[in-house]
């Protein structure tokens, strides 16, 4: 039962910037059927050293730029992640410029070049400084790139974005070659300074393979298919550059809207084959997991049985039961939630119930039973990705619906018992009158409700107008006086039947000797039982005899 690991680990490449990282899957155990919820937790160590998406950083800044004028040089990437991940730049010592460090709504650090001093291009036509990025690790590690800023002549207007920031919401279908959102900038220069050429700023290749911007119009366009369950949302850095070369820049963030692409898929956990005729009903016969990767109300599932066979779901390990959601008014890694359980009221191990971090759906780990567990609670906690963490908790109640999975159980009648020469019988006197109590038939269903109510009807007697079964008390009675007629030993057989859909019976045999005294009924039962027809024969044989008679009579006659 102990679990080791079979490879090495690399938690970048399994959960990429995820802060929280885990595996999750099932072991599933037998003798008895049961299913185990594992999760393990894959923590960070500084094995990634910050990098930049290139090496060399080309920039052209005029001469008569302010001071305090900001540059955007982009952002290192650090595949760790917490205080392992990238944490601050610094800049080589020089007497034009220094870095700042600002962080994006995102939690992404990114630096930015300030202009102490104005610059002298008669001096200094061109500067090369290194910057360097750092992580948090102990011992942290670096990066760098080398800024190639080179001086320019007076372009005193910079482009300016009609907006800082754009937003679109884009469908995952959405066909390559549809155009995403048209930014505009405008600069107050004439001429060439004021010509703008749009492009994209420092950004993932995976980014830059999926979009793609038109230099003169600005209009970003798709390049290749979207997938909602790959990737929700991108954060695209667009800058404008002037014929002088000066740059501003703007954010777009494209989200991704789910559509449902995906087909549920059916996975067939435990299989129990082949299952013996009297198998009991409620056997568990096979265990069936179904996911869908899409979001929301399109990766809810329903399962359905097709076709005519003696089988159903109560409710399938796996089944979704319902989502919980919590929201949080923090921005990035501190708003980021996720879901833990925390208890659970059953007291079964392990809990009925399990809950996927992420989207807060909660999950049967097993078929609900009634008549085991009508009832229980579990305790659900939400946590953000901050540091310290902070959490809340809320009580989730769930109550099990009876289903008619429990056919009703005769005691009374008893069953002859294997090998058993007399089975038991009641004795009813010949001179029993109308409505004499000769027996009652006792049965009893763990179901609840409609499907534990049982009615009793006689399904099989020789004498059909001798009894009567009351309906729903089960009381067997006669229904005319015993003539001497009769014979002397009657089988009855009842039906109980509950009132579920479909409804489940059983039958009961009752064996009646008609006899004034126990005495007397002995040497009937020694006898070999009558067949169920023999008053039908005895008639057969009567009619028989009298046209045997009958011919003989012609015969003689004649």
């Amino acid at each position: 039962g102990e679990l080791y690991v079979s490879e090495r680990l690399d938690r970048e490449e399994m959960c990429g910037e995820v802060p929280i990282c885990s595996v999750s899957f099932e072991a599933l155990l037998h003798s008895p059927l049961n299913v185990f919820h594992v999760e393990v937790d894959i923590q960070d160590v500084n094995d990634n050293a910050p990098r930049f998406l290139r090496d060399n950083f080309h920039l052209e800044i005029n001469e008569l730029t302010s001071a305090g004028t900001r540059f955007a040089v982009g952002a290192a990437e650090d595949a760790d992640v917490g205080s392992n991940s990238l944490q601050g730049y610094e800049l080589e010592t020089n007497r034009y410029f220094a870095v700042e460090v600002k962080e994006s709504e995102d939690s992404s650090k990114f630096a930015e070049l300030v202009l102490r001093r104005p610059l002298d291009r008669e001096s200094d036509q061109s500067l090369r400084l290194v910057l360097t990025a750092l992580d948090g690790g102990a011992p942290p590690r670096s990066g760098t790139a080398q800024l190639c800023i080179n001086v320019t002549d007076a372009n005193d207007n910079p482009p300016v974005f009609a907006q800082d920031r754009y937003r679109v919401s884009l469908r995952e279908d959405a066909p390559p070659g549809s155009m995403v959102v048209n930014i505009s900038a405008t600069d107050a220069d004439a001429g060439t300074n004021a010509l703008i050429i749009y492009g994209f700023g420092d950004m993932s290749a995976k980014v830059l393979q999926k979009f793609l911007v038109n230099a003169e119009s600005g209009i970003i366009t798709l390049q290749e298919a979207l997938d909602f369950e790959d990737t929700r949302s991108y954060r695209l850095l667009v800058e404008a550059r002037d014929g002088g070369g000066l740059v501003a820049h703007c954010k777009v963030e494209v989200e991704v809207m789910d559509v449902n692409d995906n087909a549920p898929e059916v996975i067939l956990t435990s299989v129990s084959s082949p299952v013996t005729e009297d198998a009991p009903i409620g056997t568990v016969v096979a265990l069936v997991k179904v996911r869908d990767r899409d979001s929301g109300e399109n990766g809810q599932v329903r399962c359905e049985l097709s076709g005519d066979s003696p089988l159903s779901l109560n409710n399938a390990a796996g089944a979704p039961v319902l989502r919980v959601l919590a929201r949080d008014a923090d921005a990035g890694a501190n708003g980021r939630v996720t879901y833990w359980l925390e208890g659970s009221s059953a007291g079964a191990q392990p809990p009925p119930v399990s809950v996927e971090s992420r989207s807060g759906a909660l999950y049967a780990q097993y078929s609900f039973d009634y008549e085991q567990c009508r009832e229980f609670a579990v305790a659900v906690r939400a946590q953000d990705g901050g540091v310290p963490t902070r959490s809340s908790t809320a009580t989730v109640r769930i109550f099990v619906l009876d289903r008619n999975d429990n056919a009703p159980r005769v005691l009374w009648p008893t069953a002859a018992a294997a090998g058993a020469e007399t089975p038991p019988f009641e004795v009813v006197p010949r001179s029993a009158e109308v409505g004499y109590l000769v027996a009652k038939v006792v049965a009893v269903d763990a179901d609840a409700g409609r499907n534990a109510w049982l009615s009793y009807e006689l399904l099989q007697a020789p004498e059909p107008a001798l009894f009567l079964l009351g309906l729903h008390s089960g009381e067997v009675r006669t229904a005319r006086a015993v003539s001497e007629r009769d014979a002397a030993k009657q089988r009855l057989v009842a039906l109980v039947k509950d009132h579920g859909q479909p409804a489940l019976s059983a039958t009961a045999t009752l064996h009646v000797v008609l006899a004034e005294s126990l005495q007397e009924a002995l040497p009937e039962l020694s006898e070999r039982p009558p067949a169920v027809d023999s008053p039908a024969e005895l008639q057969f044989y009567l009619v028989l005899a009298l046209a045997l008679l009958s011919a003989l009579f012609l015969l003689s006659l004649l």
